[in-house]
């Protein structure tokens, strides 16, 4: 979070998650000024954040004080008002039909952003939505990995295994994608080519819930869960 808001030249960011599709809860923040931002929003049912979740495309609330965010957030940008916060953003944590939550910036001055602070913002949530997957599989990760995977997060071939698997399973998408990532992290191979031997009907993948978290194949270096938490965090 704090990596994404100096990158946007922001005064902070905050993440939301969602569990299996329900309400969006306020999970991380850079400072409790951020967190308290992003609960309002929640709590208003009202904002940037909120329509981010329900459209699955990012939102860009330049100019909180503007007629148009007016008109679009009457109720939550005139709670807003007076608390410094000119610009809002919003990414979803998403990647298809599978959606873990949101990533939120806000500035203090109104604005767009640079077509290279966008490109950043997609990266970071996608980035974000690669840990959290990697989380439900109990994967430990390093943050170059992490990276790469993000580049690959919204390849065709991921999503029509994804759903292949989901529908095979009886599981969502998002715990689907996560089977993926575990088998792509322990086998060596790359999740793009582990897709395509989903689709192909060369592999078939159970989830095994009791199963023990999946082992890395080059030695991977030690990680605690303190240090994966921070990691995420400083993310």
């Amino acid at each position: 979070m704090t990596a994404c808001a100096r990158a946007l030249s922001a005064s902070g960011a905050g993440l939301a998650l969602t569990r299996n599709g329900g309400l969006l809860e306020p999970l991380l923040a850079t400072d409790p000024e951020i967190g308290e931002l992003d609960e309002l929003q929640f709590a208003l049912g009202e904002g940037p954040s909120t329509e981010a979740m329900a459209t699955g495309a990012p939102v860009l609330g330049s100019d909180l004080s503007g007629p148009e965010a007016g008109r679009r957030w009457p109720v939550f940008t005139a709670a807003v008002d007076g608390r410094g916060v000119q610009g809002a953003f919003a990414f979803p944590v998403a990647a298809g039909a599978a959606r873990l939550g949101v990533l939120s910036v806000y500035r203090r001055q109104a604005g767009p952003l640079r077509p290279d602070q966008l490109q950043d913002a997609l990266m970071f949530a996608d980035t974000v939505f690669v840990l959290a997957l990697d989380h439900r599989r109990g994967l430990n990760t390093d943050l170059d990995s992490v990276v790469e995977a993000a580049f690959v997060a919204r390849r065709a071939e991921v999503h029509q295994a994804a759903g292949r698997l989901a529908a095979q399973q009886r599981i969502s998408v998002v715990d689907a994608l996560a089977l993926l990532r575990a088998h792509s992290y322990s086998s060596g191979r790359s999740l793009r080519e582990v897709a395509v031997d989903v689709m192909a009907g060369r592999l078939h993948l159970a989830n095994d819930h009791d199963a023990s978290p999946p082992t890395a194949p080059h030695d991977p270096k030690e990680i605690g869960p303190d240090h994966v938490e921070k990691e995420q965090e400083e993310d």
